[in-house]
């Protein structure tokens, strides 16, 4: 986990790094208006003993001090957590120039998705989910894909703002207040510096809209990104156009899942937002810095930068976002050994190289690829389906067993689905779908059929 002031080394708020001849030529001169004595405190405490008695007045002033900074570098309308205008335009401004995607290319793509879901269809009982096939630029990825970044990132955003104030008492929170409010800006655009910076970087690397597992794009839109594909075809053996349709291949296995299991993109959702509930901040780290706390520091840029870096504010790991990361990681694992068992089946005899690029695209899942370094960085979360090979041997292992409709079936609803122990242990998890103990199964079909039930007849007293 990161702290929302960010990474100072990018110098989101203009710092410069290194030494400061003239502010060392300062500090030894004592008519300059620094370093020791009253005439050169701006908090005017001298540099005596610092008296907790005049906190509020440190607070009240360093609000000051920070809010014309903040106006100066707000680059744009905050109203969150996150500076997503910051965010937006050092995205773009990072990528650069694109060119426009050639009608040739988007054809392609269009036939390949197209074909894709053709082969798809005899190896799922889920029907395609695709409406419509694109090829996107760095900059379409970013215009179709910040929304649901924002709905990734407020969570934690949210709560890394909020959290440490809240543990503070009561009256050191109200006296706190302009500063507070200070702080809480800052790191909006301290964290809308780093999205932006990593938004800009992934948009260039990333092969489809759901390359990290989740539904970034609009529902039903299958994107591919030719410049990553390209540069992702420069380095293997097989054929580009493969390539290209094992690649479509997966983006529309992924939007079936995405388009005709409607808890699916949710449950994603409240993962990611109780790992961000589940934050908690260890106190003792606040404690120990105000007790050595020196207010006049705060006028010192490197002091400033150290004071930032320092993570006193930065939650610490608990159980309960253990629970939910784990939660995270074995639907991620499901959804890809499912995606690869699909597409597998459908290219396997069609696609002799298919194999090889599963291999590829799980290795570049498993050693931490771009996707899984920005999200890590920027929400604390390793979106890495850490069991991905188990997952994929379950669904294999199911299909033999239950067959293409029984294997499917198990995403009617989230208790359904296989645990991370049966992940390990697969073989209870069959026997309990293809005739052993089924009670799981058929409590959770009921329940769902009393839902269907209960929306029908609200419709009914409303009609």
């Amino acid at each position: 986990m990161v702290s929302t002031v960010g990474d100072m080394s990018d110098l989101p708020f203009g710092f410069s790094p290194g030494d400061d001849p003239e502010r060392d030529k300062r500090k030894k001169d004592p008519d300059s208006g620094s370093g020791s004595g009253s005439g050169n405190d701006p908090f005017g405490f001298g540099g005596g003993e610092f008296d907790m008695s005049q906190l509020g007045q440190i607070f009240s002033r360093l609000g000051d001090m920070f809010s014309g900074a903040g106006n100066v570098m707000a680059g744009g309308q905050q109203s969150g957590p996150v500076n997503y205008d910051l965010a937006r335009q050092l995205a773009s401004s990072s990528i650069g120039f694109t060119a426009p995607i050639p009608e040739k290319t988007n054809a392609a793509i269009g036939d390949a998705v197209r074909l894709a879901e053709t082969w798809l269809d005899g190896v799922t009982a889920l029907p395609a989910g695709t409406t419509k096939a694109v090829a996107w630029t760095p900059n379409d990825w970013i215009d179709n894909t910040l929304d649901t970044w924002k709905r990734l990132c407020d969570p934690v955003a949210e709560q890394i703002s909020t959290v440490w104030a809240s543990a503070l008492p009561e009256e050191a929170r109200a006296m706190a207040g302009p500063l507070l409010s200070m702080m809480t800006q800052m790191g909006g655009m301290a964290f809308g510096s780093q999205l932006g910076q990593a938004l800009g970087k992934l948009s260039s690397e990333v092969l489809t809209s759901t390359d990290i597992g989740l539904p970034l794009g609009p529902k039903g839109v299958a994107a591919l990104m030719p410049d990553a594909i390209e540069s992702l075809s420069e380095g293997l053996e097989q054929p580009r156009s493969e390539i290209m349709t094992f690649l479509a291949a997966r983006e529309a296995a992924h939007h079936r899942l995405f388009s005709h299991v409607p808890w699916l993109a949710s449950q994603l959702m409240n993962a990611v937002e109780a790992f961000a509930k589940g934050m908690k901040i260890d106190m003792s780290g606040i404690e120990e810095f105000a007790a050595g706390f020196n207010p006049a520091s705060l006028t010192d840029p490197s002091q400033m930068e150290q004071l930032l870096n320092q993570g006193i504010f930065e939650p610490k790991a608990t159980p309960e976002q253990t629970a939910a990361l784990e939660r995270l990681e074995t639907l991620l694992a499901l959804i890809e050994g499912w995606v690869q068992t699909v597409v597998n089946d459908a290219l396997g005899e069609r696609i002799p190289g298919a194999s090889a690029l599963s291999e590829t695209l799980r290795r570049r899942r498993a050693t931490g690829g771009p996707a899984e370094q920005t999200f890590a960085t920027l929400v604390g979360l390793e979106l890495r389906p850490r069991k991905l090979r188990e997952a994929a041997a379950l669904w294999e292992k199911l299909t033999e067993a239950a067959g293409i409709d029984g294997r499917d079936a198990v995403w009617q609803h989230p208790d359904l689905l296989p645990s991370s122990s049966d992940l390990d242990e697969p073989a209870g998890f069959i026997d309990r779908i293809i005739g052993g103990d089924t009670s799981g199964f058929e409590e959770a079909i009921a329940d769902l059929d009393k839902g269907h039930e209960d929306d029908n007849g609200e419709g009914d007293k409303k009609g």
